[in-house]
């Protein structure tokens, strides 16, 4: 009676032991030795190289068959290795004398010496100079489609295979052509899929442990290893063999793609397979084991480059998720009601996550923004949520993998990642992702039939490796490793925010007050260092044209003021903030002469991104009306007026008067598109510009969501610390003169600019240093008469070099980008604390409370001309 057949499944493949094939290609020859070098295994086919048939060497020293110097090079060889996996290779070594030389692979295997050999090529090429020519053309790609296939052409160039190609493994273990360059006339493969059981599990093992596999010839006859069997039992492992034979069933698959010789070598990312180099050859073909090492060791630079490339990415992209992260949990500490939003929630997640919609579920109660499911759905999706693990991330491009029926709303949210917020019982904002229909390019039919093929009953190959398409449906983009990252960092800020307004203790609220402060004192902290990294930057890369000086005159300009804002939103703890303060800061930085613009309205308060977009806005109003309006004759005027109409909307209305006559710009720069559109797009009010020949009119619009009318007693006088940094009254003189100044900073660019702020004021020398020990190195070779000290250095601060500094009677000050939030020890309290970003104007200033002495003046219009704050 016949017995059942046997089942077959995708792991049939898996289970072939190739690494045990006890069998050889015929293009070189192997010996195995023990480990006191006598010969305990040999290929059938030696005589062919060695003259000494297998017979004749087994059981013997390796000395009756090697001479001498060849042995003496092999055992050198044999120290060198180091690791499992380590393989030594020597080029064109005279085995037996007489004989042509060979190319020799070295590596242990048990307790087994393995030595192959092959015919030496005789090239002798300049590895490294090649390789470093290869990779130099792999440096000037821009963009990872033309690294891939520069790639492969490279390889192809050194090799000479019909089709070289990059592919590329999935986290399903399938595989993708991202990359090919091959010969004309025999099609293209790019863009094809292959299934994952293309290429069996221990294969995948294989390419890890041995990163370069050549298969000479598929129909070239393999050659035993004799005896098959050691006195254990045991066959020996050709793990690391560069000759090992080829598995039966994988030369099938390769007849049925008619490829005569194939070359693998592996690309590795961090320790995983990320894909392989793929050679195909439409005959027999076998590169030299030289040049087979130049392939392997390209190969493993070419993985460096693109694993730098990578991270290159991914750090890039987890740096702008952390700084929307930051601003989450500061604009939820200053306005508890945001998480109430959706719409504002769903615009600061999905910047970080790219989505199609978001809902929030907290406390049975939920909210959507964008495209989601329907409601019903919602809960089912929140109720098999609540069925996975606690506390964790969860991410699917399948949401009917966890949910029967979500076909039916995949058009519009097929895949999801739900970010817990809260504990027991579960909240969370859910991220979703519309269906990707697309056309999955497979190479041949990826669901292969079962079938009883040549080599008995397992997953016959694909007789046929044309394309075959198959419609994917059901499924949106997946999530990548790097967004799941960033979901968990977003966690723990939700999770943070949520606790916070839950626990309404005394303590806690104390508690996640001073958290707030600390935020927005890193935040202001950040904001000043890249205003002042900005604005070094301008500075020091300006030339000596006067017209590169007036645009750098006019986007310093800008700079400051964005500065000015944000100095009075943090004064006012990233909340609300006067407007009149950022009207009487613009009209002291420009005009001097509060006569001649003058301001009509009740007190207001703007929020954060209404105050900043404002800043910008008046800026180019009165810097126009400055350059070419009613402010640019002494005659002229400018009034500014608002109110709150019916809405609550803003309204704002500009208007000149006794200025030149105004005809419309012809053309429009940027100053007129801000003017133009910063309020439409920012905030979504409305601008209208008229051009009256007797001076501008313009009316503006901030809808209602970004004023706030003060309570009784907020509205306070507005406190101008500083005049504008940017337009100074008159210029400090030399009152550094002949001093050696010591500045402490940690940036390189807010250094350079400070040290030309310190010389502008006569420093002889300016000794400049990031650290605290090459600070006190300082102090001690070249003693300063004065010292600028910024606190924050990294992740540590200056104060050890001001008690130096104090104990030797030198006079100091201390600079920040925290504000007022800057906090001193008890001995330097009285310090003075400057502001960053510098200024010639802070520091002159600073100077003249430090030393008491006068500030000298300099008012030429040279001066002027180079100077801008």
């Amino acid at each position: 009676m016949n017995e059942p057949l046997q089942s077959v499944d995708l792991t049939n493949c898996d289970r072939e032991p190739i690494h045990i094939l006890g069998a050889i290609q015929p293009i070189g020859f192997l010996i195995a030795l023990t480990s006191d070098w006598m010969v305990a295994r040999a290929s059938a086919n030696v005589e062919t190289w060695l003259g000494k048939g297998p017979e004749e060497i087994l059981g013997r020293p390796l000395a009756d068959v090697f001479c001498a110097e060849a042995i003496h090079d092999l055992r050198n060889r044999t120290i060198m290795l180091r690791g499992p996996d380590s393989v030594e290779r020597l080029f064109s070594v005279e085995v037996v004398p007489g004989r042509p030389p060979l190319d020799i692979a070295l590596h242990l295997s048990g307790g087994s010496v393995v030595i192959e050999g092959e015919p030496s090529s005789g090239e002798h090429q300049d590895s490294t100079s090649l390789v470093r020519s290869m990779i130099g053309r792999l440096d000037q790609c821009t963009d990872l489609n033309t690294f891939f296939r520069e790639g492969a052409r490279q390889v192809r160039g050194l090799t000479g295979f019909d089709r070289v190609m990059v592919y590329r493994f999935a986290p399903d273990g399938s595989g993708e052509v991202v990359g090919e360059a091959c010969k004309a006339g025999i099609g293209t493969f790019f863009g094809l899929r292959y299934p994952a059981s293309d290429i069996p599990q221990q294969a995948r093992e294989l390419y890890k442990r041995n990163l370069l596999r050549v298969i000479a010839d598929v129909d070239a006859e393999p050659v035993p290893i004799v005896p098959q069997l050691d006195p254990t039992g045991r066959p020996l492992d050709l793990s690391l063999s560069m000759l090992r034979a080829v598995s039966p069933i994988h030369i099938e698959y390769l007849r049925n793609m008619g490829v005569g010789a194939s070359m693998s070598i592996s690309i590795m990312v961090e320790g995983r397979l990320w894909g392989l180099f793929a050679c195909h050859h439409y005959s027999p073909r076998c590169p030299s084991f030289e040049r087979r090492s130049v392939c392997e060791l390209f190969s493993q630079m070419f993985s460096m480059r693109l694993e730098a490339r990578e991270r290159q990415e991914h750090v890039a992209y987890e740096r702008r998720a952390r700084d929307i992260s930051d601003q989450l949990l500061g604009a939820i500490a200053s306005n508890e009601t945001l998480l109430q939003d959706p719409e504002w929630l769903a615009d600061i997640l999905m910047r970080a996550i790219p989505a199609d919609g978001m809902g929030i579920w907290i406390a049975g109660s939920y909210a959507f923004s964008g495209v989601t499911p329907p409601t019903e759905e919602f809960r089912r999706i929140i109720r098999a949520l609540n069925g996975t693990a606690a506390g964790k991330v969860f991410a699917t491009d399948h949401i009917g993998s966890i949910l029967d029926g979500a076909g039916a709303f995949a058009s519009t949210a097929a895949g999801m990642l739900a970010i817990p917020i809260s504990r027991s019982p579960r909240d969370y904002v859910v991220l979703f992702r519309s269906e990707l229909v697309r056309a999955v390019r497979w190479g041949g039919d990826p669901h292969k039939p079962v079938e009883y093929g040549p080599n008995g009953p397992r997953l016959t190959p694909r007789q046929s490796f044309e394309e075959w398409k198959e419609l994917v449906q059901g499924k949106s983009q997946p999530f990548s490793p790097a967004e799941l990252r960033v979901a968990e960092t977003l966690r723990a800020t939700l999770i943070e925010v949520v606790l916070r307004l839950a626990d309404e203790a005394t303590a806690e609220r104390q508690q996640a007050s001073a958290r707030q402060e600390m935020l927005i004192a890193e935040l202001n902290h950040r904001v000043r260092n890249i205003l002042g990294v900005i604005r070094g930057l301008i500075r020091q890369s300006q030339p000596d044209e006067p017209a590169v000086r007036d645009f750098v005159r006019l986007v310093d300009g800008r700079i400051h003021a964005l500065a000015r804002a944000h100095n009075q939103i943090t004064d006012d703890h990233w909340g609300p903030a006067p407007m009149q303060a950022l009207i009487d800061a613009e009209t002291a930085a420009i005009v001097g002469d509060k006569e001649r613009l003058v301001s009509e309205g009740k007190p207001l308060l703007l929020k954060p991104q209404a105050y900043s977009t404002l800043a910008l806005l008046l800026h180019e109003l009165v810097t126009n009306s400055t350059k070419y309006g009613s402010l640019s004759v002494p005659d002229g005027r400018t009034r500014l007026g608002w109110h709150l109409d019916a809405k609550g909307d803003l309204q704002l209305q500009w208007s000149e008067s006794g200025g030149p006559p105004v005809t419309p710009p012809k053309r429009k720069g940027f100053g007129t598109t801000i003017i133009e559109r910063s309020i439409p797009y920012d905030l979504g009010g409305t601008a209208e510009i008229t051009y009256d020949p007797a001076g501008i009119r313009a009316q503006f619009s901030i809808p209602a969501r970004h004023v706030v009318e003060p309570r009784p007693g907020q509205a306070r006088p507005v406190r101008l610390k500083r005049s504008a940094p940017d337009h100074p009254q008159a210029l400090p003189g030399p009152i550094l003169k002949g001093q050696t100044v010591l500045l402490v900073e940690d940036s390189l660019i807010i250094a350079l600019d400070a040290e030309d702020i310190l010389y502008r004021l006569g420093a002889e020398s300016v000794v400049t240093a990031a650290t605290i020990e090459a600070a006190l190195d300082a102090i001690e070779t070249a003693r300063p008469d004065l010292a600028l000290l910024d606190i924050n250095l990294g992740d540590r601060n200056s104060f050890p070099i001001a008690h130096r500094l104090n104990d030797l009677g030198i006079p100091l000050f201390f600079a920040t980008g925290y504000g007022e939030q800057a906090q001193l020890p008890m001995e330097h309290r009285s310090r003075i604390v400057v502001q960053k970003p510098y200024t010639l104007e802070i520091v002159a200033r600073a100077v003249h409370e430090l030393t008491g002495e006068p500030v000298p003046v300099e008012r030429t219009e040279a001066d002027r001309s180079v100077t801008t704050g």
